[in-house]
């Protein structure tokens, strides 16, 4: 038995291709522009498994390139018709289908007020893509499935190379060999995670660093398609009172791919199984995880090879549970919210 979730998924690795081999000299050209004219500040503009996009990208434009990044309330401009001063600004808005009336609104007040606009978008006839300046399609192709999946990891390999393009092609060849990385980890072995969330109800899913927006995709994902209630936390926030829940049993996925988290996010799976907890950590083979990743050219890049093993585990764990994970309850593949 298979669904489109499943099969949306596993296209993700010759999505991504397609979306290297696009639009080349337009990621150059802005990113030229970037470097000629920085701007004064950078805002991201998105909703659910978008905006975790949106903020892996905000994380890898802070840590590589020193440039603070702010997630847009948007209801500032939506509702409350705030006058945001945005002359100078960079604004980059993530969307899969670009119709969202939140999203649309805030792209063009801000490129009327003088912003710089962005958007990153997989359907490039969008309201949102004629609202904004540049547009950069996802290329993922048509996605059935109510919970997004090839088009995430899509909107995180755009917001990678957005970054990469800033500095210049710093990681061309990394993003090159990522659709290799990215079919190994779709065909990794994550079915210890069904078997041992089969009956939860509740879920702590830890990251760190740029591995947080996967924490947090995956987070979405459970509450989603398997009715888990599933709480993203940092491996720093979750000692500051969610750890007053853990106990006997508790279930927690522990997302610790290469970089400076790692031995932070190890260091906590060890003292939470030391606690009684059921801990699934995700990491490199080599650290004995129960949920193997796969390593990606560079470790920055490595939470996206993580969410692509993590896809097929969760459709299964759904299916598992009795649900179809193309239909989850009471959701639409387009929202549109102002």
């Amino acid at each position: 038995m298979t669904s489109h979730m499943l099969e949306e998924a596993r296209e993700a690795p010759a999505a991504v291709a397609r979306q290297l081999a696009a639009d080349t000299a337009a990621y150059a050209d802005f990113g030229a522009l970037l470097r000629a004219e920085p701007p004064a500040g950078v805002l991201t503009i998105a909703r659910g498994s978008s905006d975790h996009a949106a903020s892996f990208m905000a994380y890898l434009t802070m840590a590589r390139l020193g440039r603070l990044v702010t997630s847009l309330p948007m209801s500032l401009v939506t509702l409350y018709q705030s006058q945001l001063q945005a002359a100078g600004l960079l604004s980059a808005a993530f969307s899969q289908s670009g119709q969202s009336p939140d999203l649309v609104t805030p792209t063009r007040y801000l490129r009327g007020a003088g912003a710089r606009t962005v958007a990153f978008v997989n359907a490039s006839d969008s309201p949102l893509a004629e609202a904004a300046q540049w547009v950069f399609p996802l290329h993922a192709g048509a996605e059935i499935s109510v919970a997004a999946t090839k088009s995430f990891i899509a909107q995180l390999v755009a917001g990678a190379r957005l970054v990469n393009a800033w500095e210049g092609g710093a990681f061309d060849e990394a993003l090159a060999a990522l659709p290799a990385a990215l079919q190994r980890a779709a065909l990794t072995d994550w079915s210890v995670g069904v078997e041992t969330l089969l009956r939860a109800d509740r879920l702590f899913v830890i990251g760190r660093g740029t591995g947080l927006a996967v924490a947090n995709e995956a987070a979405l994902k459970f509450k989603e398609t398997c009715g888990i209630q599933a709480e993203a936390y940092s491996g720093a926030e979750v000692k500051h009172g969610p750890m007053a829940l853990i106990d006997e049993g508790y279930p927690l996925l522990v997302f610790a791919p290469r970089g400076p988290a790692q031995a932070g996010l190890i260091a906590l799976a060890e003292e939470m199984r030391a606690r009684g907890a059921r801990v699934l950590l995700a990491a490199p083979r080599e650290t004995g995880a129960e949920l193997p990743t796969v390593e990606t050219p560079m470790p920055e890049l490595d939470p996206i090879a993580a969410v692509q093993s993590f896809y097929p585990m969760v459709e299964a764990l759904a299916r598992a549970r009795g649900l179809d994970p193309d239909r989850p309850r009471h959701l639409a593949k387009v929202t549109r919210t102002r």
